[in-house]
């Protein structure tokens, strides 16, 4: 049979929908493009904004016109939180939650044998376990892999639904981290990146690091710090990447202790959601801005050229104009290299959602507007601070992913995060030709920065 997947979302949904694809394989299933003609569809859907939702319900009527008498199959976040809405949507046949995504092969068999519809969603309090999803020893890229470190979320901040989507933390245990981890480098990739829905809360039971002051420090290998230090001892060139560390779990001494591992990126994504006190304490986001400062000056103090990427809520209720200019501020300030704007959306289950002062669509879309345009400075002014640390001497590792045969240039990421374009047959270029430059693909090159582009900076290979 032949089955194709569509995913939105986040890393993890990414993730899962990697290993939903190596299982289903593994059941003697054919994958297929989302867009060609397959006998079973899987969406795995998010539910992190009333958008999400909506591109959701209009990816499986989609999917349901490419072929009418497929198997559709709706898992994840959306399918979690309002089951009954997903399965009155025309055309969806099995419906399972974020527990259920590694037993779907089982269900879909019962389906093509019962023909009835079915719902399996598990209520919050029976999401108490890390559901082992096996070793995703393949992905679609060639270079970069995700491994999921750890499932559910604490914080319960007052806009967000997924700790109702995904449940109470669990953390994956070492040994099938480190597992997957040795396949992945074993099957050639360099990349590594360390993902989960609150990764930061990664074997943290009990612990509250962040109390307005620092908690003191002892040897014990703990937290995300546990999984950095097991793979940092596999042996191969690989590095690794976290995809986020939350300031309203960690501190700046946590995080120094990170510093020893060379094989961890410079660079950590680290949501601060809004740059207002005052809406911080609105959101159930125990730091505060001078907490936040703390974390991004702490990876300065160890590397200038550190990048930093955040994520912004704007509108949120009772967000003023001055609660907005000091998220404005902040985005400025830290010279953020990427910054992911999102306007405040309603979600079910929320205190948010019945505060006073919701803000109108005109101003949210007008704040977002203006928060793109800071957020745009701020990533030109971290790649002058990496221009000049490149004409002081700086040399760049670069992983070089793609080939871009029409503009005749190589790309790929600084373990800083910034998106390196490399030309090829340029007169001062040591790379000559499409042959020559397809032998790059995959590997890691010293680079110098050039200059600075659309979406990133060039650069040149020194050696």
């Amino acid at each position: 049979m032949k089955i194709a997947f569509h995913t939105l979302g986040c890393k993890v949904n990414q993730y899962e929908t990697e290993a939903m694809i190596q299982d289903f394989r593994s059941h003697g299933y054919e994958i297929v493009d989302e867009k060609e003609f397959a006998d079973v569809y899987v969406i795995n859907t998010c539910t992190v904004t009333a958008v999400a939702d909506k591109k959701s319900r209009q990816y499986i009527r989609r999917m349901k016109k490419v072929n009418p008498d497929s198997i559709v199959a709706v898992t994840g976040c959306y399918a979690q939180i309002e089951p009954e809405e997903v399965a009155d949507v025309k055309g969806v046949d099995i419906v399972t939650g974020t527990n259920e995504k590694h037993s779907l092969p089982e269900h879909i068999q019962k389906f093509i044998q019962t023909r009835k519809k079915e719902t399996l969603v598990h209520a919050y309090d029976e999401l108490g376990d890390f559901v082992e999803m096996g070793t995703v020893a393949s992905t679609e890229s060639r270079t970069r892999a995700y491994i999921k470190i750890q499932e559910g979320c604490n914080r319960f901040c007052s806009y967000c639904v997924i700790p109702y989507a995904r449940g109470p933390v669990r953390s994956r245990a070492i040994e099938d981290i480190v597992c997957e981890a040795k396949a992945l480098v074993s099957a050639g990739y360099k990349e590594l990146v360390l993902t989960g829905i609150n990764t930061a809360q990664y074997d943290m039971e009990g612990r509250n690091l962040y109390s307005g002051e620092h908690a003191e420090m002892d040897d014990e290998i703990f937290g995300v710090e546990k999984a950095i230090a097991a793979i940092s001892e596999i042996p191969g060139d690989f590095r690794i990447r976290l995809s986020s560390l939350e300031p309203a779990v960690v501190n700046s001494e946590y995080v120094k202790r990170l510093f020893k591992y060379d094989k961890l990126c410079h660079h950590l994504h680290m949501s601060a959601q809004s740059g207002s006190d005052n809406i911080l304490s609105a959101m159930n986001r125990p730091y505060n801005l001078e907490g936040y400062y703390d974390l991004v000056n702490t990876l300065f103090d160890f590397d200038p050229c550190y990048g930093v990427s955040t994520d912004i809520i704007v509108g949120f209720p009772g967000e003023k104009e001055a609660d907005f200019e000091d998220s404005c501020n902040l985005v400025r300030e830290c010279s953020f290299c990427k910054t992911h704007i999102f306007k405040y959306s309603k979600r079910p289950f929320t205190k948010a959602a019945e505060m006073k002062g919701q803000v109108s669509p005109d101003v949210k879309n007008k704040r977002s507007d203006e928060l793109q345009k800071a957020a745009t400075d701020a990533a030109e002014a971290f790649y002058e601070i990496n221009l000049a640390a490149a004409s002081d001497g700086r040399i760049e590792r670069v992983l070089v992913e793609e080939i871009d045969e029409g503009k005749k240039e190589i790309t790929g990421y600084t373990g800083n995060y910034i998106r390196v374009h490399i030309p090829y047959d340029a007169p001062s270029s040591i790379v000559t030709g499409e042959e020559d430059a397809r032998k790059y693909i995959n590997q890691f090159v010293s680079v110098s920065l050039t200059g600075i582009c659309s979406d990133g900076m060039t650069g040149k290979i020194v050696s």
